[in-house]
């Protein structure tokens, strides 16, 4: 718990207190809530619950039934909003998840989770994201029995879900050796050609579930960042400032020089030096390792 801290009229905010007691909405399908609510319920006490056939296929599918349209951010808050409707509650959680080439390192498989907090009595709306190359997430064209079999091996199958479909059909969930083989083989009757992948999904990839929960923690540390001039939870980093020297020639480099931290309630900013360390290795300055 945090100290309390006086805002605007004498009145104290308390983190805990906020969310005590308070029914927390968790928006999911796909059994997120088997990581996200015992961290809660620790961290606030709050009571979760989930909204029975909440349908979160609706913002977009892994598997390509239907498209996202929205950012992931713009789609948690969506599935916020929508479970919020739906249960009349005021507190709700929800995460969404990406998965491609890492955004730095190229060709790397990376995945992000993003997970938000949104609590319409108090105008809070939290969030934090977790990139990690801890991910299965994979797809291959498959002509043979042989070529599935050895994608399914590669990517911890059958304790994560895959998924075959060809040009008409698909089979998700599968998580047993004689329902992927009965799927290939039904599936190769009508097409030649099939393709292979992993199934994102939440509750059929248990290497997704532990990033989903690595990034709620993150979240609840950042909620109980509370802003030291009025105890807002939520006190983050809302920018940043490249230029912190190479340690080798002393230039400017990508590295961030300081971050920039804002309260949402009350706007007070802090600037924090050096937050990636004093100086930048030289194997990442264009001037000596060009």
């Amino acid at each position: 718990m945090v100290s309390p801290a006086s805002k605007p009229g004498g009145v104290f905010f308390n983190v805990k207190s906020l969310f005590e007691g308070r029914n927390l909405v968790i928006a999911t399908k796909h059994h997120k809530e088997s990581v996200i609510a015992p961290l809660f319920v620790n961290a606030f006490d709050a009571n979760p619950l989930v909204p029975e056939n909440f349908d979160t296929d609706q913002f977009g599918t892994f598997s390509g039934e239907v498209e996202r349209t929205a950012s992931a951010y713009e789609t948690v808050r969506l599935k916020i909003k929508k479970a919020l409707e739906l249960t009349g509650e005021t507190l709700a959680i929800a995460s969404e998840g990406s998965f491609g080439p890492h955004p730095q390192i190229g060709l790397i498989p990376a995945g992000e989770e993003i997970v938000m907090l949104i609590d319409t009595v108090n105008g809070i709306e939290i969030s934090a994201s977790k990139i990690s190359t801890s991910t299965n997430y994979a797809q291959q064209q498959c002509a043979l029995w042989d070529e599935v079999r050895k994608f399914a091996i590669d990517a911890s199958f059958p304790s994560h879900g895959l998924i075959l479909k060809n040009d008409e059909k698909l089979v998700k969930g599968i998580t047993s050796w004689t329902d992927l083989e009965q799927a290939y083989h039904q599936l190769k009757k009508e097409f030649s050609a099939l393709s292979v992948e992993t199934d994102m999904r939440a509750m059929y990839n248990p290497t997704r579930m532990k990033s989903i929960k690595k990034a709620t923690e993150l979240l609840i540390e950042k909620i109980n960042s509370a802003c030291p001039a009025c105890g807002f939870p939520g006190f983050s980093v809302v920018d940043s400032v490249a230029g912190l020297p190479c340690n080798g020639c002393g230039r400017p480099s990508k590295f961030s020089l300081k971050h920039i931290y804002q309260c949402q309630h009350c706007h007070n900013r802090k600037e924090k030096l050096f937050p990636e360390g004093p100086a930048s290795d030289p194997m990442y300055c264009d001037y000596c390792n060009p």
